[in-house]
C-alpha cells in the first residue's frame, strides 16, 4: 500500500565523455590521472597524465611531464611534454623541454626551448612506447628566438 514506486537511475557513463577544469589559483603537487578531457588554468608541480585531452590555458604553469592523447597548450611548461596523437602550441606557450609526438604545431609566437621529435602521422604509439623509444633521429636544438643552437 506504501510502497515506494521510485527507481533510482544511474546515467552510464559508458561512451560519455568527461571534462574536468581546474581554475584559475588551482594549485597541486603529485601526479594528476584523467580520462577524458581536462583543462588546467591553475599550478601544478608534478606529473599529468591523460588518455584523452589536456588543455592549458594561458595562465598554467606546470613544472612536470605532461603526457595525453591530445595536449593544447598556452600556459607555461618546464618538463617533458608527450602525445600519441598532436601538441599543439598556442601564441602564449611557453615551452623548456623536450617534445615527443606524432603531430606538433607551433603558433607564432610560442617560447620554446628544447628538442622536438615528430615522425608525422603513423602508427599511435601507447604513452609507454613514446616514453622508452630512443631516439633514432638526430636532435635539432632550438632556441626560444627559433635559432638552430
Amino acid at each position: 500500500m506504501f510502497a515506494a514506486k521510485s527507481k533510482k537511475k544511474e546515467i552510464p557513463s559508458e561512451g560519455k565523455e568527461t571534462f574536468t577544469f581546474l581554475a584559475r589559483g588551482f594549485e597541486f603537487k603529485g601526479t594528476l590521472t584523467f580520462e577524458g578531457t581536462v583543462r588546467i588554468d591553475g599550478s601544478v608541480a608534478g606529473e599529468i597524465r591523460s588518455s584523452g585531452t589536456i588543455i592549458l590555458g594561458e595562465h598554467a604553469a606546470v613544472e612536470g611531464d605532461v603526457s595525453a592523447g591530445t595536449i593544447v597548450s598556452g600556459g607555461k611548461i618546464t618538463g617533458n611534454v608527450m602525445a600519441m596523437e598532436k601538441v599543439h602550441f598556442l601564441p602564449t606557450a611557453v615551452l623548456r623541454g623536450d617534445v615527443m609526438a606524432p603531430l606538433v604545431q607551433m603558433d607564432e609566437g610560442v617560447s620554446f626551448h628544447g628538442t622536438c621529435e615528430s615522425e608525422g602521422r603513423v602508427k599511435k604509439k601507447t604513452p609507454e612506447e613514446v616514453r622508452e623509444a630512443p631516439s633514432q633521429t638526430p636532435k635539432v636544438r632550438i632556441s626560444h628566438r627559433g635559432e638552430v643552437l
